[in-house]
Order: structure tokens, then C-alpha cells, then sequence
């Protein structure tokens, strides 16, 4: 697994050695920041669901200024924090080792992030359960939008709330959903 662009493009990250997990393909992970690539430079981004931390890393290495990483997998902390420490990027991230519904589940704090990228496990089919916690939090930023990579037999909306789906790409039993505010 591989930094695919930016400042540390190239860089190994570790991996999962279990035949059962199946980190973002370089594809899938190509064409999400090709799609947001105008917003990435200075984003603040949360990352949920972050797993090894592919894609905040990634995130940090086009442009943003920081991530919050959301994971509570014991194993997955541990490779996390071995790539942040291997990158060197210790003073741009957070790590919340915790659910990531008890995290959303904060209702009285306002959300500062740009972007939020989301992939949760196929296996538990919880695209629309976090699509929905995410939309009755309190948004601070406008422009905000939400990357969410599902199943492609997963049920997810065209729309929570105050978010619209803007785009969809299928990448054979993958698909990555992009959401913006609607104002």
C-alpha cells in the first residue's frame, strides 16, 4: 500500500496481513482525491473508520492541514500510529480510539471539517447508519462534502438531511458516494 500523490507520494504504508480486510484500491483512492483536489489544499479532514490510515495520510500528502482519525480496532490503531510515526506527521493528526457512533454521537459540538471520508466495513453494512448520524450534527462549514465508500449492494440515500449525493462511481463491488450540503 502505497502514498499514490504529494509530498510523501511513493512512501510504503503498513498493512493488514488478514486476507478478510481489503484496504482502499489505489483506483478507488485516484479517482476520490481526483474528484476533490480543488477543496484538499488546507482541508481540515476527519477520517472514519480510518483503519491503517490510508486515506488521511493521502489526504495530508495533497494539501490538508490536518486529520482526525476515528478507529477503534486495537490492530488498526497499532499499523495507524506505525505509518504516522513512519511519515513523520505526529503535530498534523489526531486519533480518537473510540467508536465511531459514540464519537458522532456529541450533538452540542460544531463540526470545523472540510471533508469527511468514510469507509466502513463491508461485511456490517453501515453506510446508512453513519450517513445518518453524520447529518444531524451541527456543521460549521458551508462547503463541506462526504466521501463514503459502500458496497454496491448496500443501501445509502440520495439524501440525509441537508446532504445531497453529487456524484456516485462504481468501481466493481465498491461505490464511492460524494455528498455536499444543500443550501
Amino acid at each position: 500500500m502505497k502514498i499514490i500523490a504529494g509530498r510523501f507520494k511513493g512512501q510504503n504504508l503498513q498493512s493488514f496481513k488478514n486476507k478478510n480486510i481489503r484496504p482502499t484500491m489505489s483506483k478507488v483512492k485516484e479517482t476520490l482525491f481526483n474528484k476533490i483536489q480543488l477543496k484538499i489544499n488546507g482541508a481540515k479532514v476527519l477520517d472514519l473508520f480510518s483503519g491503517t490510515g490510508s486515506l488521511g495520510i493521502e489526504a495530508l500528502s495533497r494539501g490538508a492541514v490536518s486529520v482526525d482519525f476515528v478507529e477503534q480496532h486495537p490492530s488498526s490503531v497499532k499499523i495507524l500510529k506505525e505509518n504516522i510515526k513512519l511519515i513523520k506527521i505526529e503535530d498534523e493528526i489526531n486519533i480518537f480510539k473510540k467508536d465511531v457512533f459514540s464519537f458522532l454521537d456529541k450533538k452540542d459540538f460544531i463540526c470545523d471539517w472540510d471533508i469527511i471520508l468514510i469507509d466502513p466495513p463491508f461485511t456490517q453494512k453501515l453506510a446508512d447508519k453513519v450517513m445518518t448520524a453524520i447529518s444531524t450534527l451541527n456543521f460549521n462549514k458551508q462547503d463541506a462534502i462526504i466521501i463514503i465508500e459502500s458496497s454496491k449492494h448496500e443501501v445509502i440515500k440520495d439524501s440525509y438531511l441537508e446532504w445531497g449525493l453529487q456524484d456516485q462511481k462504481n468501481f466493481g463491488d465498491k461505490k464511492l458516494s460524494f455528498y455536499s450540503r444543500m443550501l
